[in-house]
């Protein structure tokens, strides 16, 4: 008699959300927003900055197909273009929040202990400073760029991270293959980055796909107070806040940009919970 094939855990995994078609959706919408915000420069007939003051801010069109802004420039441009930096913002910051966060919560997760004790203190420490004032301390100090707001929005979003992935870690290594890696002499650093950091990655993959659209909602935020994005740079979060000063005589202007928000945050969060469902253990037994 033939034995059976067996799946793996990620094999299992994929197949589970290749069933899940609200998250199938968000990824195929993804897909989409993000090749059309790289493609921009070949797909629209008009510069990001080209304005045509005799149009002013006229309304959806078949030469304009979202309309134009109160300079006469083109809002599916601007949409897109806009759509760059707010994904950009939204990944980089997650991928730096992510590399933080897996490292020190493996390390203290590992060590255990007063270390462990003492990393997580400063953890807290850090959950309890007020963001937007750590945001205005530094805009002050070191001027208003892309490269801080990744460090300001990091330094914030990587503390969860840390705790999700210290509470994995703690599990894991009670495990044999741990024993078994401690067993041959495997150093600590060689048994948390083969070892615990692969094996906690379920978790962490699920949390960094609910991240992104609140790093996203971050920069739009701080874009819309004035404290993100600076002009000539553009993301959705500064578009929105343009199009809120003159909602009422072109409310085009405010809703493009924030349907291009929403339905992206829509996206990621339906892939997060997809990728949940079809990570977690106890449903792969069901």
């Amino acid at each position: 008699m033939e034995m059976p094939k067996g799946v793996s855990l990620w094999e299992d995994a994929s197949v589970r959300l290749r069933k899940n078609k609200l998250a199938m959706c968000g990824l195929v919408f993804l897909v989409v927003m993000v090749l059309l915000c790289l493609i921009t420069p070949w797909i629209v007939p008009y510069g990001y900055e080209e304005q045509d003051l005799r149009l002013g801010a006229s309304a959806p069109s078949a030469a304009h197909w979202l309309g134009t802004d109160i300079f006469g420039r083109d809002m599916l441009t601007r949409i897109l273009y806009g759509g760059r930096v707010s994904l950009f913002v939204g990944f980089i910051a997650t991928f730096v929040a992510l590399i933080i966060g897996v490292t020190y919560g493996a390390i203290a997760g590992y060590a255990g202990g007063k270390v462990d004790s003492i990393m997580m203190r400063l953890v807290d420490i850090m959950y309890a400073l007020p963001f937007m004032i750590f945001i205005v301390l530094l805009m002050v100090v070191f001027g208003r760029n892309l490269v801080l707001l990744f460090m300001a929005i990091g330094a914030v979003e990587w503390l969860t991270m840390a705790r999700i992935v210290r509470g994995q870690v703690q599990n894991l290594k009670q495990q044999e293959f741990v024993e078994a890696a401690v067993s041959i002499g495997q150093s600590p650093f060689a048994i948390i980055w083969k070892h615990l950091i692969p094996n906690a990655l379920g978790p962490v993959i699920v949390y960094t796909t609910l991240t992104i659209p609140n790093v996203m909602l971050l920069e739009a935020f701080l874009s819309f107070l004035g404290l993100g994005i600076q002009p000539p740079s553009s993301s959705w979060g500064l578009l929105i806040s343009y199009g809120v000063e003159s909602m009422e005589e072109y409310p085009w202007l405010l809703i493009f940009p924030g349907v291009a928000l929403a339905l992206t945050l829509f996206a990621l969060n339906f892939l997060g919970d997809g990728l949940r469902d079809a990570l977690d253990p106890k449903a792969s037994r069901d």
